[in-house]
Formats: structure tokens, sequence, C-alpha cells
């Protein structure tokens, strides 16, 4: 089954009072790139985060956005700078022996020096509860999208098969049309010759000459076993569940070359009129292949 360009997935997670989510979408593109909006505590993840995405998917333009809600914690997230508070007490009780003030330090006057206060440095485990909840999450996120880029790929397969089966139909009308032609073409040029020269006059030897190069311009059976062939790779290709987008447009440009071969040699309106609908065919199956990852 081939998948589908285009989606949207959505995961949450929850570990150790943190709380992720992950939120991916998803156009068509010739390859994988990946637009990241995270939270600030993330900054070091985005290649593991980048990484994570280039293993789900082959193609595609990813937008990647991750939200985090950190724990409300018991205290306020700072603690006392023992250091500084000691330090800017002796240089007071230094300032009040010289100006020979008597009165004793106050917590306001101690609480002027902002770095008395500083923050809480996070554990390495809470930090590692972040990221774990945030991989979670975005792993949630991934299959959410390939389970609706499946989806919708299915819904390309059917429409492709339609399209390869309008081919086929086309085709074999072709093959079954191309000696008569080539019989109704030698009649002709036997009859026009005869007009001309009298039979008399027409070198057996030359008449088949001709005969034989008119069947060669209008023999189409190389041309058709081809476009057979690429038929059944572009089936194989649709049915083997990997990434084949790039595999599918090249065969759909192998079986356009083909047809165009076809319609070339085609000298009569009938034939003609099955070669239109072979590349008005395989126009919609590249329309649809650009979709394909």
């Amino acid at each position: 089954m081939i998948a589908s360009m285009t989606g949207f997935g959505r995961g949450e997670s929850e570990v150790g009072g943190y709380t992720a989510t992950a939120e991916l979408r998803s156009v068509n593109s010739r390859f994988c790139e990946v637009n990241l909006r995270t939270p600030r505590s993330l900054a070091d993840k985005d290649g593991d985060i980048q990484r994570i995405i280039k293993d789900a998917f082959a193609r595609g333009r990813f937008s990647v956005s991750i939200q985090i809600e950190e724990p409300v914690p018991d205290a306020p997230p700072l603690r006392v700078n023992q250091a500084a508070v000691a330090a800017y007490r002796s240089i007071l009780e230094e300032i009040k022996t010289v100006a020979g003030i008597k009165e004793p330090i106050r917590l306001e006057q101690l609480l002027r020096y902002s770095d008395i206060l500083e923050p809480e440095e996070k554990l390495e485990d809470q930090e590692n509860h972040g990221w774990a909840a945030t991989k979670k999450a975005l792993e949630m996120a991934c299959k959410a999208m390939r389970d609706m880029r499946l989806q919708e790929g299915l819904a390309l397969q059917t429409e492709l098969e339609e399209r390869l089966h309008g081919i086929e139909k086309n085709l074999r009308e072709g093959e079954r049309l191309a000696p008569l032609r080539v019989e109704s073409a030698s009649d002709r040029l036997k009859t026009r010759l005869a007009e001309i020269l009298g039979d008399g006059r027409i070198d057996p030897d030359r008449l088949e000459f001709e005969m034989a190069m008119l069947a060669d311009k209008l023999d189409v059976r190389e041309e058709c076993v081809r476009l057979d062939s690429h038929l059944l790779l572009f089936r194989e290709a649709i049915a083997s569940g990997d990434p084949v987008g790039r595999k599918l447009n090249f065969l759909a440009q192998e079986m356009n070359r083909e047809i165009n071969t076809i319609g070339s040699k085609s000298n009569d309106a009938e034939m003609a009129h099955l070669v239109v609908g072979m590349k008005e065919e395989l126009e919609k199956i590249r329309e649809q292949v650009e979709n394909v990852e």
C-alpha cells in the first residue's frame, strides 16, 4: 500500500509530572524537510527530533510543534546563596562599626541585593522526564500521521489502479488494430502503385521492399511490450508498501515515452484516438504520483 505525503498527527504524553504535546503537519515535497517550533528547554534536542521524523517518513515537508507543561513546584524555584548573604552581612557590619551605628541589621537591607537569591538548578532526572515525555508524544504523533497518510494513500492507490486499467484497455485495442493497420496500408500502397505505374510495370521485389519498410514504420509491438512491462512494474511498486514516489514518477515518464512513440507511428484516426485516451489517463496518473511518499 502506498502512502500520501499530506497528513496530520497529534500525540500527548506525561512522564514524571511533565506533559508534552506534539503536533505534526505534512505537505508534498521532493525531499524530507522538517521545520521545528519547540520550547527553549528542548533547544539541544532539535537534531534528535529531526532524526525521529526522518526515520519515520521518507518524503514530505513537516511542520512540528511541541509544547511542554512542567510540574508546579511545591516551593518557589529559588534558593538562598549563603555565601552572598554572609558576605553582604559582613560588609554591613563593618559599615555599622565605621559609622558608629548601633541598630541591628534588618532583613529588608539584605533583600536589596538581588544575588542573595538564585534560581534552583533543575535536576538531571527532571530534564530527562521532559525529554522522555516529548519523545513519546512525538512517536505517537508520527504513528497517527502515518495512519492518516496510509488512509489517503489507499484512495490514491484505487485511483491509480483505475487509470492503469484505462491505459491497458486502450493498449489492448491498439494491439488488436496494429496488424490490421499494416495490412490496410499495404493494400493501399499496392493499389496506389498500380494506378500510377500499371500492373505490368510494378517490380515485385521493389514492392516487397516498400511493403516491408512500411510495416516496420507502423509496427508498434516493441512499444506495446515495453509499455506492458512498465504497467506491471508500476503495479508491483504501489503494492510493495515501500516509499515509491520517485520510482512511480520515473515509470510514468517511461510510459509517456512509449505512448508518444506509438502515437508517432499512428496513421489513422482510430489509433490516434486510442493514443489520446492513454495520454489522458497517464496525465492523471502523473498528477497523483506527485502526492505519493
